[in-house]
């Protein structure tokens, strides 16, 4: 039998890679018979250049600007042409680990990113923007790639989305020609579709997660209208109500607007990109998982893709989380044959979160346990993890 494994990442305990290598270790110990692949998966936010590399990409690192100024050290993975930029790798919220910075937080370093890939020969950029700890609306990464954002006494104004309250001229002439002329083509991994504007906007919704009280959200939204009321003039793509728009803070909207972008579906995107469906023409079995899988979930996230995925090819998935809030008919519905949780093994979250490397391999060794024989797709599982 062949099994491949495809987690996402568990969130705070383990990457991608780390999840499928302690699934492995369980299963193979279990049944040191099974041929077993590891491939790492991601739904556009963090971990996704992970997914990449795991699948062959090599990584070029470049040095940014972070989400408010400080230099990172980020870079992307790139094969065939084909440059793979992860938004939360260099602009993500998650490198404000104090303070946030809602008003201030930049896309600067994104852009500059993407620059390094078009120097480096990129015909294609996959553009991963989960994670944002930005609600700039995309401004600072064109700024980076060469659109002028000035104010009335004509100097460029600072960085961030309240400083786009005091935008008044928008120059998209020096725009990186590689860009938005069809020589190379963005395409952007979100699975969100709000637009920029308005009560389910980018600033409305997903500002509050970034720090924003509501006095903030305000100055927000009323600064993104700003910017897409210049945006759409200079460029003449009036793309702020289109779905998709508000994703990462507005990044979406400039991406439509400045790129020419397509907006893709995260997981199908990435899925794609690492071969997914080639590495499960020859499979027997599917694992995957997340660190928490619940009703946010089933919108799209990277085990319900894969599941999709693998219920195409006649492929039966078994699900691993380190929390479950699904029911059972959920689980099923979803398209998973089973599914188990380490909390089901370690009730303490601390402590599940802390031992997650162990307690995956205590289920890859259960999964192995169970019987697994080619043809076993036919029959209905009823699979626990009972520890």
């Amino acid at each position: 039998m062949r099994v491949l494994i495809a987690p996402d990442k568990f969130k705070g305990s383990a990457s991608a890679l780390e999840v499928a290598a302690a699934l492995a270790a369980g299963l193979k110990e279990s049944r040191p018979d099974l041929e077993v692949v590891l491939l790492p998966v991601a739904d556009g936010g963090e971990g996704t250049i992970g997914a990449a590399l795991s699948a062959g990409y090599e990584l070029v690192p470049c040095a940014a600007e972070g989400p408010v100024g400080e230099p990172v050290q980020s870079g992307f993975a790139f094969a065939g042409g084909t440059a793979v930029v992860e938004l939360a790798d260099v602009t993500g919220l998650r490198l404000l680990p104090g303070a946030k910075a809602p008003l201030t937080a930049s896309t600067y370093g994104v852009g500059q990113v993407m620059k390094a890939a078009l120097d480096d020969g990129a015909a294609t950029i996959v553009l991963g923007i989960g994670g944002s700890a930005s609600t700039d609306g995309g401004a600072g990464m064109v700024e980076a790639l060469g659109v002028r954002l000035t104010g009335e006494d004509g100097t460029e104004i600072g960085r961030g989305g309240a400083a786009l309250a005091w935008l008044a001229s928008v120059d998209p002439s020096g725009l990186d020609p590689r860009l938005g002329h069809g020589r190379c083509e963005v395409l952007v991994a979100s699975d969100v579709d709000n637009p920029l504007l308005g009560p389910s906007g980018a600033a409305a919704v997903f500002g509050p997660q970034k720090g924003a009280t509501p006095a903030e959200v305000q100055v927000l939204d009323l600064a993104l209208a700003r910017w897409a009321e210049l945006t759409e003039a200079a460029t003449g793509r009036h793309v702020s109500s289109k779905a998709g728009a508000g994703a990462a803070g507005g990044t979406g909207f400039a991406a439509l607007a400045y790129f020419g972008a397509r907006l893709v579906p995260g997981v199908e995107l990435v899925l794609d990109l690492i071969g997914f469906d080639e590495a499960l023409g020859s499979a027997d079995l599917v694992i995957t998982g997340e660190g928490s899988m619940d009703e946010q979930s089933l919108g799209g996230k990277a085990p319900v893709g894969v599941a999709r995925a693998a219920a195409k090819a006649g492929v039966p998935v078994i699900a691993v989380a380190g929390r479950l809030a699904l029911t059972p008919e959920q689980v099923a519905d979803a398209g998973f044959a089973a599914a188990y949780s380490l909390a089901d093994l370690e009730p303490d979250q601390a402590a599940s979160m802390a031992r997650a490397g162990e307690l995956l391999a205590r289920i890859g060794r259960q999964i192995g346990a169970a019987g697994l024989e080619p043809g076993f797709g036919a029959r209905l599982f009823s699979l626990q993890a009972n520890g």
